[in-house]
């Protein structure tokens, strides 16, 4: 009788086992790539006809095209925030745009975008741009363990750099510590004051191969000033021409390792920001200037990855989302051309503002979505976010998320898939200096005392001492403001978003 038992556990066992195993084979790659203020109209699927995205063209057709994706955020600190966490980056005071040396921001012991894939058996990764801080303080002590960083929020790899292209320390990051560092030659960095004996892009302009037009005048690495203040770490300080190529090939090797069993990669880009130096085979080849050559060169990069899956012959058991941070801006720091060379190229489309904007041009973004043979190709009109992909791939990989985890995070499920054009009802938008609410199509844009332009950037903020009150559904690009006429209109939003900032605190 005992054999018996013993015997039909271990047949229990072996089913169980083996279900598990399906399970888990079933379960798709997801590859999460964004890009880095690339603005809804500066992809040709979008729009554009003064430049050419033959990969993400090829994306789009394939799958999903949404035209009212967005960031929760017109920046990219805040919005990359609230990817990771499912929470409205304006409920948390200090998730504005992060100096290169700040402390993490994302939360450890909460649910977060990658372990909740973690939790569900994934191997996760991420390859390219962070800017969500690392350590448990700005004095932190770079020729060491770098710790808490995106190994304790989820990703089993790591492969970054720490802020944004145009702040020091410019260096790579692999897991807890940095590439090529030579330990003779120690790491140091200051936002607040100078320090070693690095030449300054404002002290000595003529080192420079790329000069900036506000700012940016601060320690200079390859011939470009950054911001901030760096020392040491000679040999780890990268080339920019490398970065995409760099990356790029991080993200292959992870997703050849990581291929026989189920993998989400976070692959962010570092094109279009500033400063754009693509690799030398893209200079000159769009006719818009540098950033357009690294538009260029973030579509062979896309194209790359959906090479690699084919020939892997993964690629129907992978989803890819594209997206973008927030919206584009031309001069952001440097005299690259993009304005001199615009040639009628218009970044955010038919939508007005840009990067930093409270206009839909800040956080309306590119939002594709592929899936071979299980998305059927559309172009949707559902209000989605960013934000919400943690609670709609909760549903789809079966992880749920804690009660008080991702609390501003929907379940848009249905939209993702292609299943349903009902997306979010009610979506808030941060500028930077003030918060907008969309209700079936009507914009509310609170009152305040910023600049409503801003000079250096030549961008729209949608800052107004006066409320603001748009019909989307017949003015896409903001241009008749509706306040003074709908009062009644404007008093239900402004009390929308306040019931919104007061819920789930």
């Amino acid at each position: 009788m005992h054999k018996k038992c013993l015997f039909l556990a271990i047949i229990f066992m072996a089913f169980n086992t083996s279900a598990q195993v399906k399970k888990k084979e079933q379960l798709p790659n997801v590859i999460y790539i964004i890009a880095d203020d690339l603005g809804y109209g500066d992809l040709s699927c979008y729009g554009a006809q003064k430049i050419q995205t033959p990969n993400l063209d090829l994306l789009a057709a394939n799958g999903i095209r949404f035209t009212d994706g967005h960031s929760t955020s017109a920046t990219c600190t805040p919005s990359r925030y609230a990817l990771m966490t499912g929470e409205y980056p304006w409920r948390k005071d200090g998730t504005g745009i992060l100096p290169g040396d700040a402390a993490l921001i994302i939360p450890t012991d909460k649910t977060t975008l990658p372990n909740l894939f973690k939790k569900a058996g994934y191997q996760t990764g991420i390859v390219g741009k962070w800017h969500l801080g690392l350590g448990e303080t700005v004095a932190k002590n770079w020729n060491g363990d770098i710790k808490p960083g995106p190994n304790e929020v989820g990703f089993d790899y790591s492969f970054i750099f720490p802020a944004t292209a145009d702040r020091v320390p410019t260096v790579f990051l692999q897991n807890h510590k940095i590439v090529a560092l030579d330990k003779r030659d120690p790491i140091e960095v200051d936002y607040a004051k100078k320090i070693g004996n690095d030449p300054t892009g404002k002290e000595h302009p003529e080192l420079l191969k790329m000069k900036s037009s506000q700012g940016h005048d601060q320690t200079i690495v390859n011939g470009i000033g950054r911001i901030g203040y760096m020392t040491g770490g000679t040999m780890a300080r990268w080339v920019d021409e490398e970065l995409s190529t760099t990356f790029l090939t991080e993200a292959h090797e992870f997703i050849e390792r990581k291929q026989k069993q189920p993998f989400f990669l976070y692959f962010a880009l570092t094109e279009p920001h500033v400063p754009r130096m693509p690799a030398t085979r893209f200079k000159g080849k769009s006719g818009l200037g540098l950033r357009g050559d690294a538009i260029l060169q973030l579509d062979w990069t896309v194209g790359e990855i959906v090479k690699q899956l084919k020939e892997l012959g993964i690629d129907k058991n992978t989803l890819i989302i594209f997206t973008s941070d927030n919206g584009p801006v031309l001069d952001d720091g440097y005299q690259d051309e993009a304005v001199a060379k615009q040639n009628g190229h218009m970044p955010a489309g038919a939508f007005r503002g840009g990067k930093y904007s409270s206009f839909e041009g800040g956080t309306r973004v590119p939002f594709i979505i592929s899936w071979p043979g299980q998305i059927k190709p559309q172009v949707s009109s559902a209000l989605v976010s960013q934000m919400d992909l943690i609670a709609s791939f909760s549903k789809l990989i079966d992880q749920p998320v804690p009660a008080g985890d991702a609390p501003d995070s929907e379940n848009l499920l249905e939209a993702f898939m292609g299943k349903s054009q009902n997306g979010r009802s009610v979506f808030v938008e941060q500028g930077v200096r003030t918060l907008s609410i969309v209700k079936d199509g009507w914009k509310y844009i609170t009152p305040n005392g910023g600049t409503p332009y801003m000079k250096a950037v030549g961008i729209e903020t949608g800052n107004l001492p006066t409320a603001q009150l748009y019909n989307l559904n017949t003015d896409l690009a903001e241009k008749s403001n509706l306040a003074d006429k709908n009062p009644t209109k404007v008093k239900e939003l402004a009390a929308l978003l306040e019931s919104v900032k007061s819920a789930k605190k």
